[in-house]
């Protein structure tokens, strides 16, 4: 599967960004899609995550009520709705797809888009 994210871009604190991540190729078997942000000079590290049959998602604790991942399968495309950015939500996230079941585990998300860059000013 090939991954294509946009929408990133600069926003005030408190402000709202909307990414998406278009997947190609393979998608019929394609279990669940995530995103994942680098900041500067960290780690990478698990923003959200969501099946692709049955809706489950997950969110990192630090995401939680103000990040909404959602999918739309007729179109392939997963989003991430990004409302309340703080200035440490500044990194550039990454979409990933995984063909595995278990999709809570990190790092069996095998395929990986390019990176769009969120930049929350203050």
């Amino acid at each position: 599967v090939q991954l294509q994210a946009s929408g990133g871009g600069l926003v005030q604190a408190g402000g709202s960004l909307r990414l998406s991540c278009a997947a190609s190729g393979r998608t019929s078997s394609v279990y669940a899609s995530g995103w994942f942000r680098q900041a500067p000079g960290k780690e990478r590290e698990f923003v959200a995550a969501i099946r692709w049959s049955g809706g489950g998602t997950a969110y990192a604790d630090s995401v939680k009520g103000r990040f909404t991942i959602s999918r739309d399968n007729a179109k392939n495309t997963v989003y991430l709705q990004m409302n309340s950015l703080k200035p440490e939500d500044t990194a550039v996230y990454y979409c990933a797809a995984t063909y595995d079941s278990r999709w809570l585990i990190r790092g069996l998300y095998d395929y990986w888009g390019q990176g769009t860059l969120v930049t929350v000013s203050s």
